[in-house]
């Protein structure tokens, strides 16, 4: 039998924090025996949740972010 390794999640967090930083933003490839899809989650107050994300559905989900991304008013 041969093995692979597999990157299958990332943590996205300010730099210096810990993992538990309640601002980590987790990215996971999960497989519940139906094929793989994304699930981006967040533990942390007041952001707090799951979405899953089937990677055929990407693209579309991908370019209606970056759409509202740029209808999003700075107060800076």
């Amino acid at each position: 039998m041969t093995y692979e390794t597999r990157t299958t999640k990332l943590a996205i967090l300010p730099k210096g924090e810990p993992l538990y930083h309640e601002g980590t933003t987790e990215i996971e490839i999960v497989d519940d025996a139906g094929g793989e899809f994304l699930e981006i989650s967040q533990h942390g107050e007041p952001f707090s949740g799951k979405i899953k994300i089937d990677i055929y559905e990407w693209p579309t989900v991908k370019a209606a972010i970056e759409k509202m991304i740029k209808e999003c008013k700075s107060y800076e």
